[in-house]
């Protein structure tokens, strides 16, 4: 089956099933391709995107399996958090109340890390402190 984005002279577009092009050249030739919109029986193609198929695979080769996958996620989380370390301020249990005092202008600003109850990260929230959430992997080193 092939689908076709058609246009009547009337300058209409609306799409079409045809088995084949073949099919689809024989059905507007004898006139049974109609615009569903006017009915004139004189349409052709209109401009169309190519549509690609998404169940294509690539071979077993190209595709890397779990563990890798798995690696590569481990190894960008371990690059983070050594981004991180290098270029924030450890600041343990006490972000959120330093997140709240850089917010309102409090404390000179900077980049920190530590670490948040739910209740804490809640209230950030509700402040509306920008911050984000990191998942925390053991370093590669360790």
């Amino acid at each position: 089956m092939i689908l076709y984005n058609l246009r009547c002279a009337d300058d209409h577009e609306f799409e079409a099933w045809f088995k084949d092009s073949d099919t689809f050249d024989r059905q507007v030739a004898d006139g049974e391709v109609a615009c569903p919109i006017c009915g004139d029986a004189r349409v052709g193609k209109a401009i169309m995107a190519p549509r690609l198929s998404r169940t294509a695979r690539k071979g077993a080769a190209d595709t890397p399996n779990p563990a890798e996958i798995r690696s590569r996620y481990v190894q960008a989380l371990r690059d983070m958090r050594r981004q991180v370390e290098e270029n924030c301020d450890y600041v343990g249990p006490d972000f959120a109340a330093e997140a709240l005092k850089i917010h309102k202008g409090e404390t000179d600003e900077r980049n920190i890390y530590g670490e948040a109850t739910e209740d804490e990260t809640k209230t950030l929230i509700d402040e509306e402190v920008p911050f984000g959430r990191v998942p925390w992997v053991p370093r590669d080193d360790a």
